[in-house]
């Protein structure tokens, strides 16, 4: 569960919920390549899926800053049709949240909050300094762990459904609410700079 709960904004908290037949890594993909090109400085990673001409899956993490493609499978041989994740990879991907963090970005991807995060592995302490941090953050949750997802982050946040325009609905409503937070104390910044000086 995430400290300071009290002090944590809910409506910069949104989880994308989805279902198998979802694909939830395109829309978080899509969305996120959108906004980057409105001017919005999107970070964290966003997930890419795979098919290979054997029929094969694979999967991309996406550093949303560089656009850097990490691989967060491991095959697991030569018949196998899916594969594992690679923790190289995750670490990498972890590094790319971090990073987006520390820059201090106007909207945090995770690609999502599953089975791994549940289980206290996976990015689930991006998870949670990213909350701690106050930065907006998008990400998806499956509906199988949306219990866990809820005890992790004391039931704030807000729930979306599987839509491109109500992720995007999400986005414009937090970034209009904070532009108009910070306008305030950029005004008062600016008066204080232009009085005379004696």
């Amino acid at each position: 569960m995430i400290a300071n709960i009290a002090e944590i904004d809910p409506n910069r908290v949104a989880a994308v919920l989805y279902r198998s037949q979802d694909d939830v890594d395109a829309l978080l993909a899509d969305v996120a390549e959108s906004l980057t090109r409105q001017g919005v400085r999107v970070g964290g990673v966003a997930q890419r899926n795979l098919k290979g001409a054997n029929g094969k899956t694979g999967m991309l993490a996406i550093d949303l800053m560089t656009g850097r493609e990490i691989s967060i499978c491991q095959p697991l041989g030569s018949g196998a049709m899916a594969c594992k994740l690679d923790p190289g990879g995750l670490a990498e991907a972890a590094v790319a949240v971090a990073r987006a963090i520390s820059a201090e970005v106007d909207l945090l991807v995770i690609n999502k909050f599953s089975k791994q995060e549940a289980s206290g592995k996976g990015l689930r302490a991006e998870f949670a300094e990213a909350i701690m941090a106050g930065v907006p953050l998008l990400t998806a949750v499956p509906d199988k762990c949306l219990a866990d997802w809820r005890a992790f982050t004391g039931d704030i946040g807000t729930t979306l459904l599987c839509e491109r325009l109500v992720v995007e609905g999400w986005w414009r409503d937090l970034s209009a609410r904070i532009a108009r937070v910070r306008a305030p104390s950029a005004t008062a910044a600016t008066s204080r700079s232009s009085r005379p000086t004696t």
